[in-house]
C-alpha cells in the first residue's frame, strides 16, 4: 500500500506549501475585476417624502 511509505510524505508537503503560498497568491492579486467601485459622495441625499394617494 503506497500510503504506508512515508518517504515522499515530505516532498509533496513542501510542494503543495510551495504552491499554496507563491503561485495561488499571484493568481489570486493578479485577477482584475470587471465592475470598479465607485467613490460615494459624502454629502447627504434629501430623502423624497412618500406618496400617500390614498390620505
Amino acid at each position: 500500500m503506497p500510503q504506508l511509505n512515508p518517504s515522499p510524505w515530505f516532498i509533496i508537503l513542501l510542494f503543495s506549501w510551495v504552491i499554496f503560498m507563491v503561485i495561488l497568491p499571484n493568481k489570486v492579486m493578479n485577477h482584475l475585476f470587471n465592475n470598479e467601485p465607485a467613490l460615494k459622495s459624502t454629502e447627504k441625499s434629501k430623502p423624497d417624502p412618500w406618496n400617500w394617494p390614498w390620505l
